[in-house]
């Protein structure tokens, strides 16, 4: 039977996302995003989102405080009793600590890694819609007409944390930050690792197979 509580590891900009709701829907669990969690309580206007928006904006990492209190919550829900796709968190060995605190019986995490420059492209080239969230890319998925989307006709535009300086200091925090969380799970005996660099469906294959999830 294919284990369900699983973490993504990976730099911003590596597929991360994507995978884990791709990932989540295989499995029949829910897709627990920090990231999307952080933005809509920026978009809502709350006294957590107004303080992580300073943050992300400028590519610094939320603090442990504010993030796991949310997670904590979140994974506490009916849906996450039986398995969760963990994306965004945790990003530092702090928050790892904390959340093998919580008694969750994390499973596998899965590193995608990705070349540095690769992700500068990805990310600084990205657009989002203001009304819907829809995403683009102005190289590989560019809309029809320039700055308006084509599902709902809503202006797109370039996140703040997505220019390219702000991708480059995400790169850096999280190298600081983040990447000590391998060695922490590699020597947990919990890390398993796939390239980025293929089509998602590709990442996605070799992720199932990794987890004996195929």
């Amino acid at each position: 039977m294919a284990r369900t509580k699983i973490i993504l590891l990976g730099p911003p900009g590596a597929g991360k996302g994507t995978q884990a709701k791709m990932l989540a829907e295989h499995l029949s669990v829910p897709h627990v995003s920090t990231g999307d969690m952080l933005r809509q309580a920026i978009a809502n206007k709350t006294e957590l989102g107004l303080e992580a928006e300073s943050y992300m904006n400028q590519g610094q990492l939320v603090p442990d405080s504010t993030v796991n209190g949310i997670v904590e919550q979140r994974l506490a829900q009916e849906d996450a009793k039986r398995g969760f796709i963990l994306d965004g968190f945790p990003r530092t060995v702090e928050q790892a600590e904390t959340l093998q605190g919580m008694g969750l019986g994390i499973q596998d995490v899965v590193l995608i890694s990705l070349n540095g420059e690769i992700i500068v492209q990805r990310m600084s080239g990205r657009r989002a819609c203001g009304t819907c969230g829809a995403t683009y890319h102005i190289e590989h998925r560019p809309t029809q007409k320039e700055g308006v989307c084509d599902s709902c006709g809503g202006e797109t535009s370039q996140r703040a944390d997505d220019a390219e300086a702000t991708v480059r200091e995400r790169l850096r925090v999280y190298h600081d930050k983040t990447a000590p969380l391998v060695r922490f799970y590699s020597e947990a005996g919990l890390l398993r690792e796939v390239h980025g660099d293929s089509t998602p469906e590709t990442v996605l294959t070799n992720i199932k197979k990794e987890l004996g999830a195929a």
